[in-house]
């Protein structure tokens, strides 16, 4: 298993520690609870250096990120992000990530690190263009600073105004090392997502300085745990439960970043088309439980003694203290204010289908 540049600051703060797509992750360090709440009401960091950054660079780099995505990339400046996803011909999602456009000869997909081997060889297998495509994933570090307080925080670091909008990114050095430092993140909260290159010692001497910083906002170490929770009370989709290969984004919610009109095709753009046409089968809803029940990945969902659907992600909202779940269910029974059941322990449960995100803030 494979150690991140900040493994010793994991073990030095108490964290419990999981193998987490080949890596040795923090799953927490305190509790879930109290870490999903630090990251709600002041600001909370996450190792994430096990992401993969993979760098797509060449006169046709647009022409490739265009083929491979299902977003409109076309539509990015050099300093902006989007949210995207990759399909295979049959439209069952690849896997899901975020688009930085560099230049217009560069661009860099930040995908998820237990995909990164398969989506780094589907990309490799499609490259008809003859661009440059890098898997620089082991020379980076990742850090995602998030909370209302995460601003003031890396400002005070940095020692100069941070103003980046929301999916954008800019470049910024501290001591001698370069940062791409994104207004993105997995929490639904203001966060930054900080990249850079550095040794494990320059990597923890960051670490230090960064808490040093947030100490006066109560800066707190966060884990994949409380990371879960919290993108779940915000709806967002997690591969592997809420979106695969035997998923399509137009189920899935994501028709936003589906860009069936761009100019150029994109791998499985004829299969959405397709389905889109034909009606969806099944979408995928947020329910709510009124009852103090767990609801967990793979629970059956009825409507009148029948399963029509199963629960994909769930847990109880520590800001609600109710459970929540995304489940995919037949089509006709998606409508908002829908009340379907949930099986728990052998039990129906009741459970309704609303809007997201869970907690609106």
């Amino acid at each position: 298993m494979k150690k991140t540049a900040f493994y010793d600051a994991h073990v030095k703060n108490n964290a419990k520690i999981v193998e987490f797509a080949g890596f040795q992750m923090p799953i927490q360090y305190s509790s879930i609870i109290a870490e999903h709440k630090s990251v709600r009401t002041g600001v909370g960091v996450f190792d994430v250096s096990h992401m993969g950054e993979v760098f797509i660079r060449g006169e046709k780099a647009l022409e490739f990120v265009q083929k491979i995505t299902i977003n409109d990339a076309s539509k990015l400046n050099p300093g902006r992000v989007q949210y995207s996803a990759m399909c295979y011909d049959d439209g069952g999602v690849v896997d899901d990530l975020l688009v930085y456009m560099i230049s217009s000869k560069e661009y860099l997909l930040v995908v998820n690190a237990a995909n990164l081997q398969k989506d780094f060889e589907w990309m490799l297998s499609h490259n008809e263009l003859g661009v440059e495509i890098a898997n620089e994933s082991d020379d980076y570090s990742l850090l995602a600073v998030q909370g209302p307080k995460s601003k003031e925080v890396l400002e005070k670091l940095f020692g100069t105004s941070i103003d980046i909008e929301y999916y954008h990114f800019s470049n910024l050095s501290f001591q001698g090392t370069n940062f791409i430092i994104s207004r993105t993140g997995y929490t639904g909260e203001l966060g930054y997502e900080l990249y850079f290159k550095a040794t494990e010692q320059e990597a923890i001497a960051f670490w230090d300085k960064l808490f040093d910083a947030g100490k006066e906002y109560g800066i707190q170490p966060v884990g994949l745990g409380a990371r879960d929770s919290l993108r779940l009370e915000m709806g967002y989709s997690l591969y592997g439960n809420d979106i695969s290969n035997e998923t399509n984004p137009l189920e899935a919610g994501l028709g936003w970043i589906t860009k069936l009109n761009k100019a150029s095709n994109f791998i499985g753009k004829e299969a959405l088309l397709k389905i889109k046409s034909g009606g969806l089968k099944r979408k995928l809803v947020p329910l709510i439980i009124e009852d103090k029940a767990f609801p967990r990945h793979g629970y059956e969902i009825t409507s009148e003694g029948e399963v029509v659907g199963l629960v994909t992600s769930g847990t109880v909202s520590p800001v609600l203290d109710q459970g929540i779940a995304l489940a995919y269910v037949r089509a006709d029974l998606a409508e908002l204010g829908n009340i379907l059941k949930m099986v728990i322990r052998g039990k129906e449960v009741p459970c309704k289908v609303v809007t997201l995100p869970f907690i609106h803030k």
